[in-house]
């Protein structure tokens, strides 16, 4: 069996999708004898993982599975292997900035938090 990593790709929509459009770009391990049995892994989860609910302003919200964007086989565990990256470009730097150093303070502080859930 071979490891690969799948990008699946969701649209969110709220009410009548009158809003900036919003996609959710998840990273998926799949576990498969080769490429095709990935891709049909992966994209079997997106389908399954599609979901409605209403939010707290009682409007529906979808996300609908879009499709598998990108399938890499990963061949080897190697110590701070680079799995995937992705370019920003954006209008105000310091506020991308400061997100990630609120994100990176949020996860600090919170790690022993989650490795205690896991138990």
């Amino acid at each position: 069996m071979n490891w690969y990593l799948a990008k699946i790709v969701y649209q969110i929509i709220c009410g009548e999708g009158n809003h900036k459009a919003q996609f959710d770009e998840q990273l998926r391990l799949i576990e498969a004898g080769h490429e095709n049995e990935a891709l049909l892994k992966a994209q079997e989860i997106g389908k399954r993982e599609q979901e409605s609910f209403y939010n707290v302003h009682e409007r529906l919200v979808q996300w609908k599975f879009i499709n598998i964007s990108e399938l890499y086989k990963i061949t080897a565990l190697i110590d701070g292997a680079e799995l995937y990256s992705r370019i920003e470009e954006l209008d105000n730097a310091e506020l991308y900035k400061e997100l990630v150093h609120k994100k990176a303070d949020h996860l600090r502080k919170n790690t022993t938090h989650k490795f205690l859930q896991l138990l």
